[in-house]
């Protein structure tokens, strides 16, 4: 088994709401679309040195020789999806993060840091957005740094220090692009998103400032449920780049129900939690259990 360091872009490109469309279509048909838009995808790297490491359900990770043609490569990844149109009358979008330092190259694969960094942000990315890290942004060429805007810092799941995070405008000015900063997107000053979740007489608040609450069985939980279908840590609810998100651990699933009718079903997924709704541990909401987590998203006071 050969073993080498070098320094690499590694960018990882997540096909969005995968999950959904399975549920909408079918496992046969969702297929056929996710396989089409992974090709798409493909297709971009040879004009860019770019190197498919391997697929992933519905995500590509892959290695460029340098932060330059990873870009390039993200932005024509997005726009070929965009004209492609993989799902025909179907809307289908991607979302891409890439960093760029040194890894462990172990044959056809590659492990370390980086490559862990380049995963969680593709998780917390948005549909047809870009996000890069400061080490990307900083090895590329001086007149290339200006289509990076930098969001904000934050925490990644699985990582303690903070990390900021940069946004890649790749469609034309004029586009549709929400850009951070946006004065529609902007929250008054001095509130914040915030994401309170409640069982009973149980709550906790999720925010900047406790970006993390359990689910599950278990009585270190932040909320617990009984009953025993449940397992001890059966989800978590995160917060990230100013969104939230849930994340199954167990192996029934979790069921996520929003106002308005939608309905998800989620085993070792994660999805985002919108507006307000409910969640269920391991029962679908079709039995009428008592252990409902109801959650909602509102502004609120920031955190000090």
């Amino acid at each position: 088994m050969s073993q080498q360091t070098e320094s690499l872009a590694i960018l990882f490109a997540d096909i969005s709401g995968s999950t959904m469309l399975y549920e909408t279509l079918g496992n046969r048909l969702a297929r056929e679309l996710v396989v089409r838009c992974l090709g798409i995808m493909t297709a971009q790297l040879a004009a860019h040195q770019g190197t498919l490491i391997k697929t992933i359900g519905d995500e590509l990770m892959c290695s460029f020789p340098n932060a330059e043609a990873a870009l390039q490569a993200a932005c024509d990844m997005q726009d070929a999806v965009e004209s492609g149109k993989p799902g025909d009358a179907m809307p289908m979008y991607i979302r891409i993060g890439f960093n760029y330092g040194e890894v462990l190259h172990e044959d056809s694969d590659v492990h370390g840091d980086v490559v862990n960094v380049a995963a969680r942000i593709t998780e917390v990315a948005r549909a047809r957005q870009i996000l890069a890290t400061h080490a990307a942004i900083e090895a590329l060429p001086p007149e290339l740094r200006h289509r990076a805007r930098y969001i904000r810092r934050t925490r990644v799941k699985g990582r303690q220090a903070a990390l900021d995070l940069f946004q890649i405008g790749w469609l034309p000015e004029g586009g549709d692009r929400v850009r951070p900063g946006n004065p529609a997107d902007r929250k008054p000053e001095g509130l914040e998103e915030q994401l309170v979740l409640r069982h009973r007489d149980q709550h906790i608040a999720v925010n900047d400032l406790n970006t993390t609450a359990t689910l599950g069985r278990g009585a270190g939980c932040s909320i617990v449920i009984q009953d025993d279908l449940a397992s001890a840590l059966h989800a978590i609810v995160e917060h990230q780049l100013g969104k939230f998100y849930v994340s199954d651990r167990s192996l029934s699933g979790t069921y996520v129900r929003f106002d308005g009718g939608d309905t998800l079903h989620i085993v070792g997924e994660n999805t985002m939690l919108r507006g307000s709704g409910a969640i269920l541990l391991g029962r679908p909401f079709s039995d009428d259990p008592a252990g409902i987590i109801e959650f909602s998203a509102h502004l609120a006071p920031a955190s000090a």
